[in-house]
């Protein structure tokens, strides 16, 4: 692609404000005006709208949702780059049928800053950290602060024992605890290799004291917790997602916090950024963290630099980390 006439670049969804200073981006502003996006947009209709110049745009995995409905509305678009190389809202296929070239990035160790959450979300919950901090600031110190449970000696269930499952319950058996997993293909071999029991689903939950959600999103997996799960789980008991806000029915796990049988640790959300009206934002039973899985410096590092070195392989007409279409 010639860049005689200066190519426009958006770079979406720097909710953190990370993108500038986890790469170079010279290269690339010597030749395009490039712009960041910081803010969400309200509606597909508004990101359509602001994204319309523009002949590449870089996301930031998938903050911003890309069905067909969006690309199609993009007629300068030439070029997507995913931060990842894998993405549930964006409709890849749908681009590379426009013949959009879609690019993607290594992952930096996204694994381990998602299973470091996902522990953190579990001893922030076990002893209630969130409201101990509020309290402390407020001058109540132990005041209102419900009393936690010690982890060691407790069971956890792993729903998933794939990368980011594995590495949890490596942290799981360094606390002491007794990890149990179920995943529709796991085996006693894998389940072994890992340091965890495979167990029936159900009994997981019934046993569990903790549950932590590790499996990709798929029309397989999809609402694999719903109300009858979260029924079977202990009362007192930890939930923790990290994985995809679709495996869990969201209603149905909002009465349960509400309820107060249940503690929600959740890094996903079905609307994201989680509106402040949300019921699991109006609880006390919850810990919530703002999609932070893979927002770690060194992810955003490997995420941006690559980011930046195929937007200029696309200018220069060689275009590097293209993704083949997926089947549908």
């Amino acid at each position: 692609m010639s860049d005689t006439a200066r190519s426009r670049v958006a770079v979406l969804d720097d909710w953190q404000e990370a993108a500038r200073r986890c790469a170079n981006w010279t290269p690339l502003t010597a030749r395009a005006d490039v712009e960041f996006f910081a803010q969400p947009f309200s509606s597909e209709d508004d990101a359509a709208r602001a994204l319309a110049p523009f002949d590449i745009v870089l996301a930031t995995r998938e903050r911003t949702p890309f069905p067909a409905s969006l690309s199609k509305r993009l007629p300068k678009l030439k070029m997507f780059g995913l931060t990842g190389a894998r993405a549930a809202l964006v409709d890849v296929a749908a681009m590379i049928d426009r013949g959009v070239i879609v690019c993607y990035t290594g992952g930096g160790p996204s694994g381990a800053s998602t299973a470091e959450i996902a522990l953190g979300l579990m001893l922030a919950a076990a002893r209630w950290i969130p409201a101990a901090d509020a309290s402390v600031r407020a001058g109540t110190f132990q005041r209102g602060v419900p009393v936690g449970f010690v982890l060691s000696g407790k069971t956890v269930g792993l729903i998933g024992l794939g990368r980011i499952g594995a590495l949890m319950a490596r942290y799981c058996n360094a606390l002491d605890m007794r990890v149990l997993a179920w995943s529709p293909n796991l085996t006693d071999e894998r389940a072994a290799a890992a340091g965890a029991t495979r167990v029936m689903k159900e009994d997981l939950l019934a046993a569990a004291d903790a549950v932590s959600l590790h499996l990709v999103l798929s029309d397989r997996t999809r609402g694999v917790i719903g109300a009858d799960e979260l029924a079977r789980m202990k009362s007192g008991a930890i939930l923790v997602n990290t994985a995809r806000a679709g495996l869990i029915d969201e209603a149905a796990l909002a009465a349960e916090v509400q309820r107060g049988r249940i503690i929600a640790a959740l890094d996903v959300f079905s609307v994201e950024p989680l509106p402040a009206s949300h019921p699991l934002a109006r609880t006390s039973n919850t810990v919530l963290t703002p999609h932070l899985g893979y927002s770690a410096l060194e992810v955003y590092e490997e995420y941006y630099s690559h980011s930046v070195e195929n937007a200029l392989a696309f200018l220069d007409g060689n275009p590097v980390r293209v993704l083949e279409r997926p089947a549908r």
